[in-house]
């Protein structure tokens, strides 16, 4: 959800709907008990009080209108939920009625009609497809047969560090973290790397990159229902560009794989391709699993697992270069457990709990997703108000990790307070919700925390690191960009130092 400037000019195509907005709502209010809301202007709504971040603004507007407060995308009724009782409301207690999420034309478009998993609609197909994903594609045994995938690009990430440190060339840690998390992901995907400097797969790197800032962008035909049927803004011609690209992409490698498994023994599977590839082909299962399926799949883990994690290690390194005392304990917890003679792997993660915890404050106040979109299928009372079908409910996590009432000096970075807590990730706990909750909770959550907890532990086992283009920055900006999920608004930018020697590892 991204606040489009300039179409304030809409205010001018119809002002009557002044007067229809204000008779129906005060006709509505006289029967039933509707959520505060601030006033809306016509035809946009809300959308001139969403500027610049719109999970900080809507967290503003909440200490006016309250933990519940109602608002229009457009014409689209839309909810915000700021506190954890509330959000526990509506994402457990009132769950079954919100457990569908809200699409729009290019989601709808790019994912074959709906065929994927992160944006199906609830249903028989999201529930056969949600047990496939746990119980074959992101389990236990799978991570674990991909494990060496995961290994061998952290190593290559640190090589290439090492390389850059004995240059004292800066680093533009983003850019190097998203191919990092695009080629760990294409691998584990496709057994391709997609972050090469030239060559077809890097296609596919490209492609993700497009995909996911488009999908995050607000086309006004999604929100205004006179402009449906216009593309004033050119999302679907840009979206009817894309897709071809990405689907000739995804052909060749599914056909390569097709043409390898038939030479091979099927039961042998190298990567998650073969594994939906055999799923697809086994006649007993309850529904027919279709290549359309297999590349909306993809399309979904791209965006999922590569943006996201690539984020959070940013954020949680600029965390620590600003806090010289947390990075300082964390080394020294690295180096008492793993030792200086070995580079950091998942086994010793549950060795490592201030790591651990490092990773679940950077979560708490940098929430890779900052709002959980869920839609309304049905009329329902949640906290005393009447919530319409098809209203669109935004669970803004970024405001959760900030709840005076759960944490202590919650503007702080303070990871102590994981210490000795059981607070944890996995949507239990409902002012720490970074993935989610309930059944539509994000399955890749057990994969996330690995990347980040092993990449955020080897790049600061490995390396000091001097902030700035000549490492003179003394303090890190943290402030945020615009997105769907959880840019930095200024890239970080830093010298690494070698304290190891890596490279011999």
């Amino acid at each position: 959800m991204v606040v489009i400037h300039g179409y304030f000019i809409l205010f001018l195509i119809s002002p009557i709907f002044v007067l229809l907005i204000r008779s129906f709502f005060s006709s509505s209010r006289s029967k039933i008990r509707l959520p505060p809301s601030p006033f809306a202007l016509p035809i946009i709504g809300h959308l001139h009080l969403l500027a610049p971040i719109p999970h900080q603004a809507l967290h503003n507007l909440s200490t006016r209108y309250g933990p519940v407060f109602r608002f229009f995308l457009g014409s689209v009724p839309c909810l915000a939920v700021s506190s954890p009782e509330m959000a526990k409301e509506f994402l457990r207690t009132y769950e079954a009625s919100y457990l569908d999420r809200p699409r729009n034309t290019t989601t709808v478009y790019l994912t074959y009609g709906s065929k994927d998993f992160m944006f199906a609609p609830y249903g028989p197909y999201w529930k056969f497809m949600k047990k496939l994903v746990m119980s074959e594609l992101l389990n236990g045994k799978t991570l674990d047969l991909l494990f060496p995938v995961r290994r061998d690009e952290v190593n290559r990430f640190i090589k290439l560090l090492s390389q850059k440190s004995t240059l004292g060339k800066p680093v533009d840690v983003k850019d190097e973290l998203l191919k990092l998390t695009n080629n760990m992901i294409s691998r584990m995907l496709m057994s391709e790397r997609c972050s090469e400097e030239e060559n077809e797969a890097s296609d596919m790197r490209k492609l993700v990159t497009e995909i996911s800032k488009i999908t995050g962008e607000l086309n006004l035909s999604d929100y205004i229902w006179f402009l449906k049927n216009f593309d004033l803004q050119g999302y679907g011609k840009r979206v009817k560009e894309i897709h071809p690209r990405f689907n000739k992409l995804i052909e060749r490698i599914i056909t390569e794989h097709e043409n390898e498994r038939r030479n091979k023994k099927k039961d042998e599977a190298r990567d998650l391709l073969d594994i939906l590839l055999k799923i697809s082909e086994d006649d007993t299962m309850e529904m027919k699993v279709t290549k359309d399926n297999i590349k909306a799949f993809i399309l979904n883990l791209f965006i999922a697992g590569t943006d996201t994690s690539a984020l959070t290690i940013e954020w949680g390194l600029a965390e620590l270069i600003n806090h010289p005392r947390i990075m300082k304990k964390a080394v020294e917890e690295i180096d008492r457990v793993v030792g200086k003679n070995r580079l950091l792997e998942e086994s010793d993660i549950p060795n490592l709990p201030y790591l651990q915890a490092i990773a679940k404050e950077t979560l708490r106040l940098h929430p890779t997703a900052p709002m959980i979109p869920r839609t309304s299928t049905e009329d329902c009372m949640v906290g005393g108000y009447h919530v319409p079908a098809k209203t669109t409910v935004f669970v803004n996590v970024w405001a959760l990790g900030r709840d005076p009432e759960n944490w202590d000096d919650p503007l702080e970075f303070n990871p102590e307070r994981f210490e000795h807590s059981q607070v944890d990730v996995r949507g239990q706990h409902f002012h720490m919700l970074p993935f989610g909750s309930g059944r539509r909770m994000c399955p890749g959550t057990t994969l996330a925390m690995q990347v980040v907890q092993v990449t955020l532990g080897v790049i600061v086992q490995c390396f000091e690191w001097k902030a700035g283009e000549n490492g003179d920055v003394v303090r890190v900006d943290m402030e945020e960009g615009p997105g769907i999920t959880l840019p930095r608004a200024n890239p970080l930018v830093c010298i690494p130092v070698a304290r190891l020697d890596c490279t011999l590892f």
